[in-house]
């Protein structure tokens, strides 16, 4: 199970620093550094309220897809860590936030 612990504080998804979002997609096809990643399933809650429940088990978010296609985590589009950080804490959309736990293949 992966875990997300995000610092993006003002997501409706964020729960005391974890992530509850159903499903996260990182994005950032082609990053070169973790700055080229983004959380592409950030929704501002000052739009969106609260959505910690959004889960289909009531728990943290554990269904994470990495379409950086660079990071050497990216196991056919599952990332293979057990738990990634998500950052951005002052972040307004998506691409505003970014992976801190991508690594380069390079």
């Amino acid at each position: 199970m992966t875990r997300i612990n995000c610092d993006v504080l003002n997501c409706s998804h964020n729960k005391e620093y974890i992530c509850y979002s159903n499903r996260v997609d990182i994005g950032g096809v082609a990053a070169d550094t973790e700055n080229g990643t983004c959380c592409g399933s950030f929704l501002n809650k000052a739009l969106y309220s609260d959505l910690t429940n959004n889960t289909n088990d009531g728990g943290p978010c554990d269904a994470l897809i990495c379409k950086v296609d660079t990071c050497a985590y990216n196991e056919n589009k599952i990332c293979n860590l057990h738990s990634i950080e998500v950052s951005g804490s002052r972040a307004e959309i998506y691409s505003e936030t970014l992976c801190n736990s991508f690594q380069s293949k390079k």
